[in-house]
């Protein structure tokens, strides 16, 4: 069985009553003329792949059932929020993802979706399970940077250097990190409120642990060795529970842009 993920990217105008749709698909097909909105909607389908092909399905089909299936009712719903000067909730934008899954089932063969989320800008976005239709998740990224050293005090000044590496520099080296924090909540609940998100995870966490020496400031790390992993389990810590009638889903720390770790609790 094979999981394959097809990023399709649209903007819309809510000012114009004809989209135009463009020729070029990796930007944002519709192309979105003057001030748009951009949208980037992942498509999961899982599925065993053709003796013929080696596809689980040719992406273009994606796309193709993307643009005529799911653009319009996006283009209808947020021409109509603007029009009547009304807002798009979080839940709203999740219904807006069931109707996705409705249209988009059965339009791809035996591979069957599985998962989709939806990108609102760079940072944030909003998925809903195909399976666990009762549940949305929603997910934004913060940076802070901080310095640390991986040193164990039980091994001997050789150990920890043949084992850490330059990572246990006796002065410390810092890392420009990256956090992302997803929650989930019931959908048809209203109970996502962005700012106040925020605000739990800038305070709970991120200025605990930004621009500071995370051996030396975070006295959690004054024995516990401040790992991309630990630091995850610590984010967890500080935000579980935080987040009204929403739940904590996942937490996960880029120490680079090549190394990374989640935190399920």
């Amino acid at each position: 069985m094979h999981k394959l993920v097809r990023e399709v990217r649209f903007s819309i105008n809510p000012f114009l009553d004809h989209q135009s749709v463009g020729c070029n698909s990796y930007s944002s097909k519709p192309c979105g003329e003057g001030l748009s909105l951009f949208f980037e909607l992942s498509v999961g389908l899982v599925g065993e792949t053709a003796e013929t092909t080696g596809f689980v399905i040719n992406v273009v089909e994606i796309d193709k059932a993307v643009q005529q299936y799911v653009v319009p009712i996006f283009a209808e719903r947020i021409k109509k929020a603007f029009t009547s000067g009304s807002n798009i909730t979080i839940s709203q934008i999740a219904e807006l993802l069931n109707l996705t899954q409705q249209n988009l089932t059965g339009r791809f063969g035996k591979a069957l979706l599985s998962e989709l989320s939806l990108k609102l800008n760079p940072f944030r976005k909003i998925a809903i399970d195909c399976e666990d239709k009762k549940m949305i998740y929603f997910s934004e990224k913060f940076e802070f940077a901080a310095t640390h050293k991986l040193w164990n005090d039980d091994y001997s000044e050789r150990e920890n250097f043949e084992f850490f590496g330059k990572c246990a520099n006796p002065a410390g080296h810092g890392h420009n990190y990256l956090i992302e924090v997803a929650i989930k909540a019931q959908q048809g609940e209203d109970n996502i409120r962005i700012g106040d998100f925020e605000k739990v995870v800038a305070e709970q966490f991120v200025q605990l642990v930004d621009h500071k020496n995370l051996n030396v400031d975070v006295e959690h790390f004054s024995k516990t060795i401040p790992s991309v992993e630990n630091l995850a389990v610590f984010a967890w810590d500080k935000l579980n529970g935080k987040f009204n009638d929403a739940k904590l889903h996942c937490v996960t720390i880029w120490e680079t842009d090549k190394t990374f770790c989640c935190y399920y609790g």
